[in-house]
């Protein structure tokens, strides 16, 4: 009796641990943000598909209201997406069941006011963010809003009107009982860290327009401004808020807004977000303008006065950074010297080649979308470019992959795909 007691005991505790186990692979693999955990694209998670297409490795399709540029995020088994729905005069959060693909609910808030944007960035391209609790999204002009998991409104905060011919795009980050938004561009752009239980001002602080040197024949309010999403890292054990603003990154302290360091030499016109990889970080314009990296703390490595067009972020592996520029090509960079190890430009099958979509690492792999729907995927490498796999949806998308239990889901403007089985 007693050998059989302890033998269910360690049996018990076996049973209990690889529950801890698996309880923290399901976290370890969620993706609560825009770009991951981390917020530079890095997935831990299991190694995902190389092949698949619209009727193979499919493991389902949702139907999507309309056409929209952010990217899904997921926690728990649950897929978050904002979405604009226009004829309702609406801008929403929706809910989908990871496995199954069936919509949860969607929660929306209506603005039938003035609401600038282009064509080709539809309203609610900001991706939500969740910490597990509170799921949060910024609709723009609509304001911000927070819901718990199963869609029950906690608060909204009306932050006063966003204007922009090119509309917005930069997504909130949760971090320490805060929220951040990189509120802008236009005429009103600033960084606010909202209480994630209220939403109430924790504290505020404006964004410059910029030095207006490198843009001066164009008018501020078409070609100013930061687009890009607030970072969180760590140096020497203290958090740090990484923003790329117009004319220099900056490092802020998150809980009072603070300025740390800050490394001059960007753009006027911000639409990647910094990437913070191995002690250096990353900042990029975008629109052709500067690219600098900088050690942890602001001292300058490189920086190049012209780099290639691109809106996506970059991820970083060993060392060495890759991005995707807005006509379909990637490049690879020696962080520690700025030196080009190759390029290659990203043939699909689409209507399009062109790219807005931020690459996402995975192991030794590499998966970007296009405009055109197709996915590629390739040899995170130095050495030389390698590609392991092209596949096409045949529908446009400028949203980035999400890796999720060795699966990918891939939002297009007309559907939200689940590949893998």
């Amino acid at each position: 009796m007693l050998a059989a007691n302890r033998y269910h005991g360690i049996m018990s505790r076996r049973t209990a641990a690889i529950a801890a186990i698996l309880t923290a692979s399901v976290h370890a693999e969620d993706w609560p943000a825009w770009r991951g955990p981390d917020g530079a694209g890095t997935s831990r998670g299991p190694a995902g598909p190389l092949k698949w297409s619209r009727d193979e490795n499919v493991a389902w399709r949702t139907e999507l209201p309309g056409p929209g540029n952010s990217t899904p995020v997921v926690w728990g088994g649950r897929i978050f997406l904002t979405q604009a729905l226009a004829k309702e005069n609406r801008r929403a959060l929706m809910a989908f069941d990871a496995k199954t693909g069936k919509e949860l609910w969607r929660q929306s808030v209506e603005w039938d006011k003035a609401d600038p944007s282009h064509q080709t960035n539809p309203h609610c391209s900001a991706s939500p963010v969740t910490d597990g609790k509170v799921v949060a999204a910024w609709f723009g002009a609509a304001g911000v809003a927070a819901y718990d998991l199963d869609g029950k409104r906690l608060w909204h905060r009306d932050l006063g009107t966003q204007k922009h011919v090119w509309g917005y795009g930069s997504s909130p980050v949760i971090h320490g009982g805060l929220v951040y938004l990189n509120f802008g561009p236009g005429p009103r752009s600033f960084l606010v860290a909202l209480d994630k239980s209220t939403g109430k001002d924790v504290w505020r602080r404006d964004i410059p327009a910029g030095t207006g040197k490198a843009f001066a024949n164009w008018n501020p309010e078409d070609m100013y401004g930061s687009w890009a999403t607030p970072v969180i890292y760590s140096r020497g054990g203290k958090d740090e808020l990484l923003l790329s603003l117009p004319g220099a990154l900056v490092a802020l302290d998150p809980a009072s807004s603070r300025e740390i360091w800050k490394a001059e030499g960007l753009g006027d016109l911000v639409y990647p977000s910094a990437v913070p990889a191995g002690g250096s970080i990353l900042a990029a314009s975008g629109f052709g303008g500067p690219t600098l990296a900088v050690k942890a703390g602001g001292e300058r490595l490189w920086r190049k006065e012209k780099s290639k067009p691109m809106i996506g972020s970059a991820v970083v592996k060993d060392g060495h950074a890759y991005v995707v520029d807005n006509n379909g090509i990637v490049e690879c960079t020696g962080m520690a010297t700025g030196e080009v190890k190759w390029t290659q430009r990203l043939q699909g099958k689409g209507e399009t080649n062109n790219s807005w979509s931020s690459p996402v690492l995975q192991g030794e792999r590499i998966y970007v979308m296009n405009q055109g729907g197709d996915t590629f995927v390739f040899q995170a490498s130095p050495k030389q470019f390698e590609m392991l796999g092209t596949n096409s949806l045949g529908e446009r998308s400028n949203a980035s992959v999400v890796p999720v239990d060795g699966g990918l889901i891939l939002r297009t403007h007309a559907a939200l795909w689940r590949i893998g089985r």
